[in-house]
């Protein structure tokens, strides 16, 4: 999934415990891959999923607003003309000791527009133990 470096960070220091989206993730996918955007455009991490939740945006807002790291306006403004808003909530967060490069996957994945399902031969999953 790729996420702001500013966000990311914060989602492996523990502090942002949901991740907002516009679309859903799929209901069976339980680990989140951080991909920090640019400049730091690498793999640093990775999430356990505790929860999808799913609502307008002024409900995921009342919810969640309070431990999702972003400023109200900033918020509203990425779900503007939205009707509906995801939270991915955050469980058990783990930074990658050495960030990875797509380019170190086999088969390499594209960059992440928002994000993308990997094949289990190409995650980095060989590099930490399960969450």
């Amino acid at each position: 999934m790729a996420i702001h470096e500013r966000y990311a960070d914060a989602i492996m220091s523990g502090v942002k415990r949901v991740e907002f989206r516009k679309r859903r993730l799929a209901d069976d996918i339980e680990t989140v891959w951080v991909y920090a955007t640019a400049p730091v455009s690498k793999v640093i991490g990775r999430f356990s999923v505790d929860d999808i939740v799913q609502g307008s945006p002024q409900d995921i807002w009342d919810r969640f607003g309070a431990v999702g790291v972003i400023e109200r306006d900033d918020y509203f403004r990425y779900y503007d003309g939205s009707a509906t808003a995801v939270a991915i909530v955050v469980g058990e967060a783990e930074r990658l000791p050495d960030p990875v490069g797509l380019d170190e996957l086999e088969p390499r994945p594209a960059v992440p527009q928002s994000f993308a399902y990997l094949p289990v031969a190409s995650s980095p999953s060989a590099m930490l133990a399960p969450v």
